[in-house]
C-alpha cells in the first residue's frame, strides 16, 4: 500500500463512492472494476452515494442493491457503510452518535428481524 493510501486509512478519511455515476462518467469501465470492493476489503472508511442521482438515474436503494449483488455485501456490511456515512457526516459528534444508536442500528435490527418472514 502506498503512503497516501495508508494515510487515508490511518486517518479514517471517508471515501465517497458513487458506483453508477462513476460508470456513467467513464471514471471506471464497469461496476465490477470499481475500486470500491478493494477499499471495502482493506477496511477504508467507504460510503455509498449517488452523486447526481438524476443524471445517473439512480437512488441510494439502487446503489446498495448494486453493492449487494456485485460485491456480495450482506446486511451487516450495508449497515457498516451506513454507519461510516454517519460517522463522516457534517454534524456535531453527539448528534452523529445519537443517529447511529437511535436510528441506524435499530433500523437494521428491524431489517434483520424481518428477513425470512413470509409476506402476508
Amino acid at each position: 500500500m502506498g503512503y497516501l493510501a495508508q494515510y487515508v486509512l490511518d486517518k479514517r478519511l471517508p471515501l465517497e463512492m458513487c458506483l453508477t455515476s462513476n460508470v456513467d462518467t467513464g471514471a471506471v469501465k464497469s461496476i465490477e472494476e470499481h475500486p470500491f470492493g478493494l477499499y471495502y476489503k482493506y477496511k477504508f472508511r467507504v460510503t455509498l452515494n449517488t452523486d447526481d442521482r438524476l443524471m445517473s438515474n439512480t437512488t441510494m436503494t439502487n446503489e446498495y442493491r448494486i453493492a449487494h449483488q456485485v460485491f456480495k455485501l450482506d446486511l451487516e456490511a450495508l449497515e457498516k457503510l451506513t454507519i461510516n456515512a454517519m460517522k463522516s457526516a457534517f454534524l456535531p459528534y453527539n448528534r452523529r452518535i445519537q443517529v447511529i444508536y437511535d436510528v441506524i442500528k435499530p433500523g437494521y435490527a428491524r431489517a434483520r428481524a424481518g428477513i425470512g418472514k413470509k409476506k402476508p
